[in-house]
């Protein structure tokens, strides 16, 4: 069949994603599934292989008057409200996806701003209140406390672009080559926060609602070192409103011109198979 089709896209699997992640897991020839490495994922080339491909055509007609953007949003349909997260979406380029992994096919609000969202620590304390199986269902998720898309930090007087930026940032492969990237999820969640409209002891207690993420912290780093950051960012965000200023992000200046990963990449991904790569994956 791989030989008379004009191009093949990779089949999306929803252990490929994490927050912010299209490239976090990936299959080598032996059909054997790993997490993808730092250093690959700072490489604008690389790109993660998946275990089936299909046909472009294919992926064409499902989305046909549906979608018509190169990049779609998903999420993991298995999840667990003890897992170290319970929401894990992600961006990814346009392709097939298998059934454990839903699509927001959504034309209302910039998937950049949703994936922020449901990215959030906030949201994810949320999500463990309601989902009672192992599945992230539609139904589940359209019954979550969701932040209405033109809601925006009181601090910028209405601009998601705040949020679209930082999103958009994390999804590109230069946030794994320097050190604010976890500054900058750590921003996010401290503006979800104030966006709900919690306090500070109310953040204090969710983050502690995520005991792996506080012992692999505390194991890395020797302290809740992602609480430590969300905090600090919650506190400079407070300090600002209570002044009436607009709050001035530290890293603002590294995310001036981000936008969402196009070119050789975006191509490298939705490629398909090269006819080697068919050969390495089939053992011959």
């Amino acid at each position: 069949m791989t030989e008379t089709v004009e191009r093949m896209l990779p089949l999306y699997e929803a252990k490929m994603i994490h927050h912010f992640d299209h490239r976090w897991a990936t299959y080598d020839p032996d059909g054997s599934v790993r997490d993808v490495t730092l250093d690959e994922k700072q490489d604008p080339t690389f790109v993660a292989l998946p275990r089936y491909w299909v046909r472009e055509e294919l992926v064409r007609a499902r989305l046909c008057n549906r979608w018509d953007s190169e990049w779609l949003l998903g999420w993991r349909d298995i999840c667990r409200s003890t897992d170290e997260r319970t929401m894990i979406a992600s961006q990814l380029p346009r392709c097939a996806v298998g059934h454990t992994m839903p699509l927001a096919l959504t034309t209302s609000v910039d998937p950049a701003l949703l994936q922020a969202l449901w990215s959030s620590f906030v949201f994810d304390y949320v999500a463990r209140q309601k989902v009672g199986g192992t599945h992230m269902t539609y139904g589940y998720l359209t019954q979550l406390a969701t932040a209405l898309p033109q809601t925006c930090p009181p601090w910028r007087g209405g601009q998601p672009d705040w949020f679209t930026a930082r999103a958009r940032f994390l999804q590109t492969p230069q946030s794994w080559a320097t050190t604010i990237r976890v500054n900058v999820r750590a921003e996010l969640d401290a503006a979800w926060f104030h966006v709900f409209g919690l306090g500070r002891e109310d953040v204090d207690y969710i983050m502690e609602t995520f005991p792996i993420v506080k012992r692999k912290d505390v194991a890395a780093c020797g302290s809740y070192r992602t609480k430590e950051l969300v905090l600090e960012a919650y506190e400079a965000m407070q300090a600002a409103i209570d002044r009436g200023q607009p709050y001035l992000s530290p890293l603002d200046a590294e995310l001036i011109g981000v936008d969402a990963p196009t070119g050789d990449t975006e191509t490298a991904v939705r490629g398909g198979p090269s006819s080697q790569q068919r050969e390495t994956q089939a053992g011959l």
